[in-house]
């Protein structure tokens, strides 16, 4: 049986009707827009995800165009992130950034959240200064357990038991299938996330169950297993030799029980990949949370 390597529920899929699954597509513009909603039990052992409501921007020319794309790609970000969040109160937004932010590929959450508006200490310390137009956010990027000894679901309890937030907004690198969705694909569920589960380093997971809140989780995929283009390579091999499919299932299962089945591999510009999805990713969220500030009025605040 064919293995697949991807936290996108989208992959998953393998654009099959599942029970318990409805799947939805849409274009805007060159954005491919992909709904995945879990309604069973069925649903999500057939997927292996937990049920929910998991949103796919997909967007393949996005690592060679401009910025107009770039920009593209945020705003819609910020609808559907407005889409999943619940009603607004006077409580606060969290954004957590996993990840370690020495590793590029595993950055994505760190560098997201250095470009991430945030303005809880201006409502609570300055708040005749405060704009109608902004709502109340903190964030941080909490370390890995390598480095700070500290479960980041430790770490997450102890501030949302503090700050007492209306929901949190987690972002972490992901895994993808296919190497063309590497850097170009954004997902956005509602079921929370269990960090490096793509990379096969599970951690506890942040979801509403675990933290007595509201979890929305963002990614992107930043590296693809090695053994998936192997995979993909001897799949065209095979379109000129005429080796059946059941062969090729056989040699897969070979390459994941060997050393080049843990082999994870990312591109060559991974510094400049992982730090315009993290752009994206920000900008999304601060439209999202600061409806009717201009990217320039973000900018300057920050600065």
């Amino acid at each position: 049986m064919r293995q697949i390597r991807t936290d996108l529920a989208m992959e998953q899929t393998g654009a099959r009707d599942l029970p318990g699954v409805t799947i939805s597509s849409w274009e805007a513009g060159d954005i491919v827009i992909t709904e995945v909603r879990i309604d069973t039990g069925e649903g999500a052992k057939l997927l292996n995800k937990a049920p929910g409501v998991y949103v796919t921007l997909e967007c393949a020319p996005l690592r060679k165009q401009g910025p107009e794309l770039r920009i593209a790609m945020a705003s819609l970000l910020g609808e559907e992130l407005l889409r999943l969040m619940p009603p607004e109160d006077d409580r606060p937004v969290l954004v957590i950034g996993l990840g370690n932010r020495s590793v590029t590929p595993d950055s994505l959450g760190p560098k997201t959240v250095e470009r991430t508006l945030v303005t809880r200490h201006i409502f609570r310390e300055l708040p005749d200064s405060v704009d109608d137009r902004m709502s109340p956010v903190c964030a941080v990027a909490p370390g890995v357990l390598g480095v700070t000894g500290i479960e980041t679901l430790e770490v997450a309890h102890g501030i949302v038991r503090e700050v007492n937030p209306r929901v949190v907004i987690v972002i972490d690198a992901l895994t993808a299938r296919a190497s063309s969705r590497v850097g170009s694909t954004v997902q956005l569920t509602d079921t929370g996330i269990q960090p490096g589960s793509g990379v096969g380093n599970h951690r506890s997971a942040l979801t509403d169950e675990t933290l007595g809140v509201k979890v929305l989780a963002l990614g992107v995929p930043t590296v693809i297993y090695a053994a998936t283009i192997a995979r993909d390579a001897l799949s065209m091999l095979s379109e000129d030799d005429g080796t059946r499919e059941e062969e090729l299932d056989h040699l897969c299962e070979k390459l994941f029980e060997g050393a080049l089945g843990e082999m994870i591999v990312t591109p060559r510009e991974i510094d400049d990949l992982v730090g315009d999805v993290a752009q994206i990713l920000a900008s999304g969220i601060n439209q999202a949370l600061h409806p009717g500030l201009s990217e320039k009025e973000i900018l300057t605040m920050m600065s």
